[in-house]
């Protein structure tokens, strides 16, 4: 295969996605859509059609084949080692109030759906399994690390109660639909039960709707005229999140003796620009929402490049 067949089946990958993201910054630039469709759209996939989408990926694959506790292990390992360089890549360089919110928007990313949706585009049904295996580590890593850094700096408002509610946080990682998702098919995978037809063909088309709905989602949320504000925090941050930190961890994961759709589906998820979540969690915990939301936008149009160029290298070098 040439350098320019590569190029192309690698565009093939990744535009897409991101046309998708491009179509809902012009359907909301337009007035198509509104905030109202999109807060009931992104409930609608976090809720249902992405949880459906786990679940008949996972219940249908093989899992010795896909799974591999020592890729799981590597994940957590790399994404704890991404969150404590950036904490103190931050102490001394982003000021105090900011320095949560930067090291959540430099480390956690959207895996869920922007590196679920390449994983997919790249590997089909064994992307989708793979990245739902390695979801489960996603959710209660980021999850759980994003709230201890914020809190570390959360303003405390006068008469406002110390500590961070621990209880409510467990609660809401063990309701989480896509953990669930992933508990609930995981027997049927280890079993190998078989699903009627007709379940399988309905689940399919519930579950189809989730890419393209989400993605429309992230377009019609992102504003690039927050970007005018903190520029240079927020360029810092964008550039740990889509640059350094996917380069040094997928470097490791080859080191390590990852190939194939292992490393591919690692390194998607490493590239993946800062979740959305991340502003929901700021805003809540009283953290700069506008830095996270900055934070974003940038990495999710910086993404479009930095994600092709990797797998494209990835690809050159035969490595996936």
């Amino acid at each position: 295969m040439s350098l320019i067949d590569i190029f192309i089946s690698t565009l093939n990958v990744t535009l897409p996605v991101f046309a998708m993201v491009f179509i809902g910054i012009g359907l909301k630039r337009f007035h198509w859509i509104d905030q109202n469709f999109v807060n009931t759209a992104s409930r609608l996939v976090f809720r249902a059609t992405l949880p459906t989408l786990l679940f008949f990926g996972l219940a249908d694959a093989d899992l010795e084949a896909t799974l591999d506790p020592w890729m799981l292990l590597f994940f957590a390992l790399a994404t704890l080692a991404s969150f404590a360089a950036t904490w103190g890549w931050a102490m001394g360089r982003v000021r105090r109030p900011l320095r949560g919110v930067y090291v959540q928007g430099a480390f956690r990313g959207n895996c869920g759906v922007v590196g679920l949706a390449l994983a997919a585009g790249l590997y089909g049904d064994e992307g989708v399994s793979l990245g739902g295996l390695l979801l489960g580590v996603v959710i209660l890593s980021y999850n759980v690390l994003s709230v201890i850094v914020l809190a570390t700096y959360q303003p405390q408002k006068e008469g406002a109660s110390q500590g961070v509610d621990w209880k409510s946080i467990l609660k809401h990682i063990l309701t989480n639909p896509l953990i669930l998702a992933v508990v609930v098919a995981t027997p049927f995978a280890v079993w190998d039960v078989s699903l009627p037809d007709w379940l399988t063909t309905t689940g399919d088309y519930f579950a189809s709707l989730t890419l393209p709905l989400a993605l429309i989602c992230i377009g019609a949320t992102l504003s690039t005229r927050a970007l005018r504000k903190g520029y240079r925090t927020t360029l810092s941050a964008s550039l740990a999140k889509m640059v350094v930190l996917p380069t040094a961890s997928t470097l490791l994961a080859v080191a390590a003796g990852f190939t194939g759709p292992s490393l591919g589906v690692m390194f998607l998820f490493f590239a993946s620009p800062t979740a959305a979540a991340a502003y929901v969690m700021a805003k809540a915990m009283g953290n700069d929402e506008t830095l996270t939301a900055n934070i974003i936008a940038l990495t999710t149009l910086m993404a479009s490049i930095t994600v092709t160029l990797g797998i494209f290298a990835l690809r050159l070098a035969g490595l996936i």
